[in-house]
């Protein structure tokens, strides 16, 4: 079997020496232990990077990798995925392997846009990867953005919070990933420049366009407005991955005008509320322009990535299957004080039911549950040993949980 370092995630080389733990299942190279020492007794090494042995790990990674990933969270949304995972082996590929091939050309940045509705998965996605692969990521609300002078945030206040989630280090930060959610909310007023100022329109995506193209940008260190007399902190933003995100409502009507479909009249043709929902699919820059985002800041989103609205089947499967499911962790609190959660399938449905009525998407299945659980969780360290039974009658306020004693109480 090859030895691999459980460090910088290096194979083992001829002639490599590896340091071995007692259980041997851990390795580590003689590279690394010559840099460990260094860095603790001093020498040409002491000031070493150590945080860039990481990027040996995102060196080798693939799409389906990431795509297997964001499948043990996300739920549905495959061709989003597929489009996130490829667009994000491309970019770290570019940054790392960028030399391996000598030739003149240089391989451009390609940054994302989600498109989807609220609660569908876009931020959920973001935040996995970059859990993933350890690399630091801001998530910032476009809505809180504007042009600089004015109140609000400074645009440039994004790559501050991407700083701070690197723990200052200014390298690591030059290699994050940024997700701009709310894209949508600063849409330019309409297609026409406006005569007055669009501060929190307009105004933020000219900003955002020097950032997100790949400049070396000041910033203050600790956040809030720039002033004179503050030590402005440079970042290059030419390896930082831009994603952007928005529920784009009312896209569906331009994309309707620009296919030839009426919107409004007798004779416009009756589609389900899917169909209505997959038109998303056919979205084109020219809708997005129409719909107010400049042409300027398109043109620096390279993947349009779409998502579709999650259906009753797709929310019980969030409930229940991915790796932190909100019902697994239900069910884990329940363990803890001795008593075991069971729902039953009509009950799960309901709850769906509930979060689409409610139109928020995945992240109105939590608080549901948390109305349903109350008064069941109020009174669970005195329910130990018994099974705590979730029905529909439950879910809609009709009868109180069912408890039934076990036979015999797990240790």
């Amino acid at each position: 079997m090859v030895k691999i370092c459980s460090f910088c995630k290096e194979p083992q080389k001829d002639g490599v020496k590896f340091l071995i733990n007692d259980k041997k299942d851990a390795y580590l190279c003689e590279q690394c232990v010559d840099m460990a020492y260094e860095f603790i007794h001093g020498g040409e090494n002491k000031d070493v990077d150590i945080s860039n042995l990481d990027n040996e790990s995102i060196k080798h990674i693939t799409p389906k990798e990431l795509k297997d990933v964001l499948d043990s969270y996300v739920v549905g949304q495959d061709r989003a995925k597929k489009a996130f995972s490829v667009g994000v082996y491309n970019h770290y590929k570019r940054i790392f392997k960028q030399n391996d091939v000598k030739d003149d050309t240089e391989i451009s940045k390609s940054n994302i846009l989600f498109i989807g509705p609220t609660g569908s998965g876009k931020t959920l996605m973001a935040q996995t990867l970059a859990r993933y692969l350890d690399i630091p990521i801001a998530i910032c609300d476009a809505t809180s953005l504007t042009e600089a002078g004015y109140v609000g945030e400074d645009v440039e206040n994004i790559l501050t919070k991407l700083l701070q989630a690197a723990d200052g280090d200014i390298k690591k930060a030059e290699q994050g990933i940024v997700f701009v959610d709310e894209l949508d909310k600063i849409s330019r007023m309409s297609e026409n420049r406006s005569i007055t100022r669009d501060v929190s329109g307009e105004g933020v995506q000219q900003a955002l366009l020097k950032i997100i193209e790949g400049s070396v940008v000041n910033i203050p260190p600790k956040g809030g407005r720039k002033h004179p007399n503050q030590e402005f902190i440079q970042i290059d933003t030419t390896n930082i991955l831009f994603v952007c995100g928005g529920a784009f409502d009312g896209l569906n009507e331009i994309i309707n005008r620009r296919i030839g479909k009426n919107v409004l009249g007798f004779n416009q043709d009756k589609r389900t509320k899917k169909e209505n929902s997959n038109l998303t699919h056919l979205v084109e820059s020219d809708d997005l322009v129409h719909y107010g985002i400049i042409p300027e800041l398109l043109g620096r989103l390279h993947i349009i990535a779409t998502l579709d609205e999650l259906d009753k089947e797709d929310m019980v499967r969030i409930l229940t299957e991915p790796k932190n499911a909100i019902l697994k962790q239900y069910e884990k609190i329940f363990a803890i004080d001795g008593a075991k959660l069971k729902v039953d399938e009509e009950a799960l449905l309901e709850v769906a039911s509930l979060a689409i009525k409610r139109k928020t998407g995945a992240r109105g299945l939590r608080s549901i549950m948390e109305e349903i659980m109350l008064d069941i969780m109020f009174d669970l360290p005195e329910l130990k040993g018994y099974d705590v039974v979730i029905t529909k009658d439950v879910v809609d306020g009709k009868e109180k949980p069912i408890l039934i004693k076990q036979d015999i109480l797990s240790e």
